[in-house]
């Protein structure tokens, strides 16, 4: 017999969860525009800096929260190892898709390559998380919200390189990170 698990969400966690999205955002865009040290050559502190906001607290820990905003009527856990392959993933593919991005930013096609590259490390970082998470019992998945989750994070992966290195201006790069806040968001409760 199967029964379904009720779940209900925490506000507050959600509106941190967006929260640290937009930070991780900014940070990453404000590294992404030193990316070059002198003499053409990436400056890879710089890159690092850029996986780790954008990847590790924009991403990564936008999801933690997230998970932690989800009430279940049944007890779960993590496992470790998921958990923090999962880290791994989202700042290490995030620092070389903006590395990729930023050798030729004016590229469309190397643009679009390092945005799908990027989306689909979200994704994975994403279900990998999920997979982590230990219930007793199994979860259901619907493969059209999957497959919705998978075309936002790469939307998403592609407009934030994108606005990573046409956003100039503080003014634009509050305005980027609140879009990017938003589409990291979008993608994870999708």
């Amino acid at each position: 017999m199967n029964t379904i698990v009720n779940t209900t969400w925490d506000p507050g966690l959600i509106a941190l969860s967006f929260a640290f999205a937009v930070v991780g955002s900014f940070v990453a865009l404000s590294a992404a525009t030193r990316l070059y040290a002198s003499k053409g050559r990436l400056d890879w502190i710089n890159v690092l800096a850029v996986g780790v906001a954008l990847g590790g607290v924009g991403v990564w820990s936008m999801h933690f929260i997230g998970m932690l905003a989800l009430r279940l009527d049944v007890g779960s856990s993590y496992s470790m190892l998921e958990t923090f392959t999962s880290l791994a993933v989202a700042v290490a593919a995030t620092a070389g898709s903006v590395a990729m991005a930023a050798r030729r930013p004016d590229s469309l096609p190397r643009l679009l390559m390092a945005g799908l590259l990027l989306g689909m490390s979200v994704v994975v970082m994403h279900y990998l998380g999920m997979f982590g998470l230990k219930i007793y019992g199994f979860i259901s998945w619907d493969m059209a919200l999957v497959g919705a989750s998978m075309l936002i994070a790469v939307v998403a992966a592609t407009a934030a390189l994108w606005l990573a290195f046409n956003s100039p201006t503080l003014g634009r790069r509050v305005a980027a990170s609140l879009a990017m806040g938003v589409a990291v968001c979008a993608m994870h409760y999708t």
